[in-house]
């Protein structure tokens, strides 16, 4: 609980960082009240295992440590410890990037930027949302000089939108010759379309960065060649936590350099390569790579063209991250082969999975048996798309009993399109239904008869919001005879007993 207390994070970004002492305190209180609620809890039910006094547990200390960074770090006064806010607040963000996206001339710039200009304690600064041109950049560049030193954070995300090349690449300059020699924990220059050109232009910056813990590279243009500029130019990425190249057009080749990026990067927790035109070979390179990931919790690679190979790939590393808790693997052509091996090895690791994200990869029922029973036993669970795949009602059985027991944080279930009839909605819709805290079933884009939406909706009658919309239901999109229906049964029942729970 310390350590989690004192990483940097979005409230630490908004609320302060808490000193390990202070924090020492906190995790001590919040483990009490923790254990006193559970050791109640578990005392009304004396013939349980306890399993479920621990999940109390968990769910108490999780909801305690959340209003501690709420909270922020206190200070004493007085002999009394009082909320920060209490005292006077002390500014350490500013942010131009509010109201429309627009241009800023010189005038601008001046006027923008003033509170720059005089003594503060700004840590972060966040241009996006504005287009600089090289008239502000110029304004701009002095006043970054001298703040540099103490800035923590800086966000140049979309701040030459609309720029002519040659002047982009100018401001892109001067941004980063004045930035040189900052100490960044956080940098974040998505959405500037920079390509090789661009990355290059901000080498000054790059180059001079050896303590970045979060770097954001998101649709911008990433080529091949742009990804070993990036690999090239950043000295140390030890310290990295947060690497995010979406939407860019990397390819195989450039995945080949993105991986040497990961490998040196071992203390990374979240990577995002997601929309990025990878293929086979440089989705192998990059699983090999993530192989000196140990601490990876989330990892996104949706939307690139993987293939079995890479997927096959990819579980073989997938057992390093003992700490995941989101995985996202949709629309990667994994096929059954694919999905079955990473989900065998998800059966075996990630026990505190909250997020299994595998929408289009054509995955039949014949993997549904491996995929339900990984779901199975992942008790984290908290949303789960298997949307646009061939699960057939045999798949959506299988499912359907990897739900039923257990998954009480459980809020969202997603098998859209995937040929479904009533035979395997109903199963899905009683499965999830009396869950407490579930918000979405979603199961439009199927093949339920009208008699069938009618009985859902009985199931859901007391929970109406429950049940997604079916407005792309095609009733009429499957006919089968009852004969091979009847042996489709028997099949699906002998399956159904040997799935493992």
């Amino acid at each position: 609980m310390t350590k989690n207390l004192i990483t940097p994070s979005i409230f630490s970004r908004k609320y302060g960082l808490l000193s390990k002492e202070e924090a020492e305190v906190d995790a001590k209180e919040i483990e009490d009240a923790a254990f006193v609620t559970a050791t109640q809890h578990f005392e009304k039910e004396p013939d349980g295992d306890g399993s479920s006094a621990v999940q109390i547990y968990a769910k108490e200390s999780s909801k305690l440590m959340l209003e501690v960074l709420k909270r922020g770090p206190r200070r004493k006064e007085d002999g009394e410890l009082v909320s920060e806010k209490a005292g006077a607040t002390v500014e350490t963000v500013f942010d131009i990037s509010g109201g429309r996206r627009a241009f800023i001339d010189k005038e601008e710039a001046s006027e923008l930027l003033k509170p720059l200009m005089a003594p503060s304690s700004f840590t972060k600064i966040c241009f996006s949302n504005r287009s600089f041109g090289f008239d502000a950049a110029n304004v701009a560049g002095p006043i970054l000089i001298s703040i540099k030193d103490q800035l923590k954070e800086v966000d140049l995300s979309d701040f030459i939108a609309g720029r002519p090349e040659a002047e982009a690449l100018d401001v892109m300059n001067i941004f980063s010759s004045a930035l040189e020699g900052s100490v960044l924990r956080y940098l974040n220059l998505s959405n500037n379309a920079m390509g090789e050109k661009g990355v290059r232009a901000f080498r000054s910056l790059l180059k001079s960065q050896n303590d970045l813990e979060e770097l954001y590279l998101m649709n911008d243009g990433i080529s091949e060649e742009a990804a070993k500029a990036v690999a090239e130019l950043i000295p140390s990425t030890e310290k990295l936590k947060v690497l995010h190249f979406h939407n860019n057009m990397t390819g195989d080749e450039g995945a080949f350099a993105i991986a040497e990026v990961v490998k040196r990067s071992p203390a990374l927790e979240d990577f995002r390569c997601s929309s990025t035109r990878v293929g086979s070979e440089g989705g192998v390179a990059l699983a090999e790579a993530l192989g000196a990931c140990t601490h990876l919790k989330k990892l996104d690679l949706r939307d690139n063209m993987f293939g079995v190979e890479a997927g096959v790939a990819l579980s073989k590393v997938i057992p390093l991250f003992v700490d995941l808790t989101e995985i996202y693997l949709s629309y990667l052509n994994l096929e059954d082969e694919g999905a079955e091996a990473l989900a065998n090895a998800l059966k075996e690791s990630a026990p505190s999975l909250e997020i299994l994200d595998m929408a289009g990869n054509d995955i039949s029922a014949t993997a549904a048996v491996s995929v339900a029973a990984c779901v199975s036993s992942k008790q984290f669970l908290t949303k789960l798309n298997l949307s646009e795949n061939e699960l057939k009602d045999e798949g959506a059985a299988l499912i359907s009993k990897a739900l039923e027991g257990g998954h009480g944080q459980l809020n969202e279930v997603d098998l859209s399109t995937n040929l479904i009839t009533w035979s395997g909605a109903k199963l899905l819709a009683e499965a999830v239904v009396q869950k407490p805290g579930f918000k979405l079933l979603n199961i439009n884009a199927n093949f339920i008869s009208d008699e069938g939406i009618d009985e859902l909706k009985k199931i859901f009658k007391n929970s109406p919001d429950l049940l997604g919309p079916l407005d792309e239901n095609d009733p009429e999109g499957e006919d089968i005879d009852e004969e091979a229906e009847d042996s489709d049964n028997d099949e699906l029942e002998s399956k159904l007993k040997g799935l493992e729970i």
